[in-house]
């Protein structure tokens, strides 16, 4: 029997993941924005059973609240996250839910998220006492091995949803701060960044552990708004600096400088 896949959240991040799945089986997007939505499609498939049920949308406070009504909505077998949440989500989501919760964190760069989401291996994760948890692995698994997509299971949620904060934006984040630090210094000392920077050029050609990174201010809405989802105090100084420099650098540009 042909079941429908549904991916509310029409973002970044959610509408090439609907161009993604949609290579595998029926599927249909939904968002808060009626624009963003295909209202004949989602009547066409709307008798058609839900097998999972894709969330790309923002965490907030109200993140729970708005997984329950979409599984109100759609009614699916098994409930994907593809968002990046707070530490324990996909545990506590899983409380309250008779079907099985997987974790699944997204990698890639927004502009490129469709290339990005099929050169990268889908990591996920379901609690190992989540009803039919094999049955959900496993399913997923092939689903997206339909739309080319390489997976890999990691022994728990909460492993991943680390992963996802500690290990790619904030590793990412921290690297920039540092250089945002160094070129403090050297604003300080008035040397010339980029020169000082070629000495690592070498070491990091050989060794691989030395990157140069561009002391830019950080922006977006991955970096720093996922910092608050750990609430770490060592990291939070990647905020605090990134502040700081903000305001080194407005007059810097002032003065034509690159940085």
């Amino acid at each position: 029997m042909v079941k429908k896949q549904v991916v509310a959240g029409l973002g970044e991040i959610g509408y090439p993941f609907l161009q993604l799945v949609s290579k595998s089986s029926p599927a249909v997007g939904f968002d808060i924005n009626q624009k963003l939505v295909n209202k004949k499609k989602l009547k066409q498939l709307e008798k058609i059973d839900t097998s999972f049920l894709h969330i790309c949308i923002p965490f907030n406070d109200k993140f729970i609240t708005n997984v329950k009504s979409l599984f109100k909505r759609f009614k699916p077998e098994c409930i994907v996250i593809h968002s990046t949440v707070k530490p324990y989500t996909t545990k506590n989501l899983q409380k309250k839910f008779s079907i099985p919760i997987i974790y699944s964190a997204t990698r890639g760069v927004h502009k490129r998220m469709l290339y990005d989401q099929k050169r990268y291996t889908k990591f996920f994760a379901v609690e190992p006492d989540a009803p039919k948890s094999k049955w959900a692995s496993s399913t997923y698994s092939k689903m997206m091995k339909k739309c080319g997509i390489k997976t890999k299971k990691m022994s728990n949620p909460l492993t991943l949803e680390l992963a996802k904060i500690v290990v790619d934006t904030s590793y990412y984040g921290w690297l920039i701060m540092y250089a945002q630090l160094s070129n403090m210094i050297t604003i300080k000392n008035k040397v010339n960044y980029d020169e000082m920077w070629s000495f690592a050029d070498e070491i990091h050609k050989f060794l691989g552990n030395r990157p140069k990174m561009h002391p830019g201010y950080i922006g977006g809405h991955c970096v720093i708004p996922n910092l608050d989802l750990i609430s770490d105090k060592t990291l939070d100084l990647i905020k605090e600096i990134n502040l700081d420099y903000s305001k080194i650098l407005s007059k810097r540009r002032k003065k034509g400088k690159k940085y």
